[in-house]
């Protein structure tokens, strides 16, 4: 299975609810490269997309393509060609840095709220990692890219989602604050279900279970 795949991408969402919908455009790869489009009063908001083929129709079935978010500074992926197809803005955390000067499309910042429903998280803001998280707490949907994942990488044991191997030693401490109902991540399928109990798990046995972690990933490593 490769990291990361250079195949051509076609379109299969992996899961449709009410607010939205998840594709992940290469499910060979290893790495579970996961994007969203969010629907709010009939705007659609895409969220660190890699395009495929048959998205731009899956996206008009879902309403007005209003952005296109970029969540992590590091998640470039294909934000900028889908921005220009669809002739919209490029939005960026107004603190976030590193992104607009790749961008050839328009940019526009944004700061505590996006789309007047999901509140814009901090999750980390330093010179190598700069993350941001969604979170609509009415209907309990938490947007995240990178901090949790669900791709196996991420987790070890019984771990529905795991916390990203570079940050388990020092989980974000805003990870505490949500209770979700769902959790849309950057790599791997979302957690649909008891989302509130198994964040609290991952953050909360992050530490411990480090040394676990990192010996599957070793093993993975030497047998493949």
């Amino acid at each position: 299975m490769p990291l990361k795949s250079t195949s051509q991408a076609t379109f299969d969402p992996d899961d449709r609810w009410d607010g939205g919908t998840t594709w992940i455009a290469h499910p060979e790869e290893s790495m579970q490269r996961a994007s969203h489009a969010l629907v709010v009063d009939g705007d659609v908001w895409v969220v660190d997309p890699v395009d495929a083929d048959g998205l731009d129709e899956h996206l008009a079935d879902l309403g007005d393509v209003a952005g296109v978010v970029v969540l992590l500074d590091r998640h470039k992926r294909d934000t900028d060609a889908v921005a220009l197809g669809h002739d919209v803005p490029v939005y960026i955390p107004e603190w976030m840095d590193g992104v607009a000067e790749a961008m050839t499309a328009p940019v526009e910042r944004f700061g505590t709220t996006l789309a007047d429903t999901y509140t814009v998280y901090p999750i980390k803001d330093s010179r190598f990692w700069q993350e941001a998280a969604l979170y609509d707490e009415d209907d309990g949907t938490l947007v995240i890219p990178e901090a949790v994942g669900t791709a196996s990488y991420f987790r070890t044991g019984r771990e529905r989602i795991g916390i990203h191997p570079m940050l388990r030693l020092r989980p974000p401490r805003r990870l505490r604050e949500f209770s979700p109902e769902r959790i849309l991540v950057g790599h791997g399928e979302p957690l649909r279900s008891d989302a509130d109990d198994a964040l609290a798990d991952a953050v909360d046995g992050a530490r411990r279970r480090t040394p676990a972690l990192y010996f599957d990933a070793a093993k993975d490593l030497v047998f493949g």
